[in-house]
């Protein structure tokens, strides 16, 4: 069976997560990705840890399936020559390196293109290749900070948060996929590639969304409510009997269920959304102490039943053994060179005639070298 993306061949320079998370969704729809690194291996996250298996680092295999690697000293002039020689057959460059590096190497996108007018060429950077930012480097949890991100995570008590996940990356990877997939799909009406200037700091901020369109409108700063909602209510977490229980109330019809189920007739002050928000504190106060009388599964089981919201706060424990999620097929093994045995969080892409798949396990350094060599020469 054919991926979608098969007959797409990506260089990916890239190291740690915005980058390599990108190729890696190429690589599962099908396409070739050939991870280009300096001898040794230069992606960082080979390095990070614990935890590893037989030395192989968690982090980096959570990023780096169905990829080939090979090295190439893009300082020399050798490998500069046999990088160019790679792009004059393949359809993306995918790169995270300073602003400005892949120029001093000789490899920026005016000189590939004038190879291969059809390469699309991906640059990801702290802050774009433009703007008074432009030569600082970029990193996740600096960005969150920047962004407004931290701002309005956490609690008033607790001060900003970050994410518990890189989640700058992961949104400037997923941003970098739709950008190369557009680029792509356009450069079958006009025959010509083109460049894509990514940052990390302009994903982070289109992530901000309704709560960056509060701002802009009200000129008021957020707030940091923890596991409330800034417009919507109840829409919070509740300690059940034993545990967490999230409720997640967004129309007067399943408010006046939840009502009728923990048997309460709220007074009209509740009666919508505007009157809940602005009563919030009470609302809260009032539920809780129904919630607590029963346990998370108990009040998951019934309100289900009755079409409100909701769901319980998984440990990763009940994570992996979820049914629902063993049925997506959101857990998957493969067999790596090195580290054995490998288990690996699945793609949530279900494509019905050409499906994600599995086919090569997280690279070595310079893996597939001798294929990448013979090929050459043969061509």
């Amino acid at each position: 069976m054919t991926g979608a993306l098969a007959g797409f061949r990506i260089l990916d320079l890239s190291r740690v997560l915005a980058g390599p998370y990108c190729s890696m969704i190429f690589g599962d729809l099908g396409a070739e990705v050939i991870k280009v690194e300096a001898p040794g291996g230069s992606d960082e996250t080979r390095h990070w840890g614990p935890p590893f298996q037989e030395g192989v680092s968690a982090y980096y295999l959570s990023a780096n399936r169905n990829k080939e690697s090979i090295t190439l000293d893009l300082r020399t002039l050798e490998g500069q020559e046999q990088f160019r020689e790679l792009v004059k057959t393949s359809d993306v460059v995918l790169h995270n390196f300073k602003t400005g590096t892949m120029e001093k190497f000789g490899l920026g996108y005016e000189s590939l293109a004038e190879l291969n007018p059809k390469l699309v060429f991906c640059s990801i950077t702290g802050f774009g290749e433009t703007g008074p930012l432009k030569d600082l480097p970029g990193y996740d949890f600096i960005l969150q900070g920047m962004s407004g991100l931290m701002q309005i995570t956490g609690t008033p008590e607790s001060g900003p948060q970050k994410m518990g996940v890189a989640i700058v990356d992961i949104l400037t990877g997923l941003y970098a996929c739709i950008g190369i997939q557009a680029a792509l799909l356009e450069r079958n009406m006009s025959g010509k590639g083109q460049k894509i200037d990514l940052s990390l700091y302009d994903c982070a901020v289109s992530s901000l969304v309704n709560i960056g369109s509060n701002y802009l409108m009200t000129g008021k700063e957020p707030l940091r409510r923890g596991n409330t909602h800034a417009q919507i209510a109840p829409y919070q977490t509740f300690n059940a009997k034993d545990g967490l229980l999230i409720v997640a109330v967004g129309t007067n019809t399943q408010f006046q269920a939840l009502c009728d189920l923990v048997g309460w007739k709220p007074p009209e002050c509740f009666s919508t959304n505007a009157g809940r928000v602005e009563n919030r504190e009470t609302l809260t106060s009032i539920l809780q102490l129904y919630l607590q009388e029963q346990t998370v599964s108990t009040w998951v089981e019934q309100m289900r039943a009755v079409g409100i919201p909701c769901g319980p706060v998984q440990t990763f424990e009940q994570l992996t053994n979820d049914p629902q999620l063993v049925h997506r097929n959101m857990w998957v093994t493969q067999s790596h060179p090195v580290a054995g045995s490998i288990r690996l969080i699945g793609s949530p892409l279900h494509l019905s005639r050409t499906p994600v798949t599995y086919r090569l396990a997280p690279p070595e350094p310079g893996q597939h070298q001798t294929k990448w060599i013979k090929r050459r020469e043969h061509s």
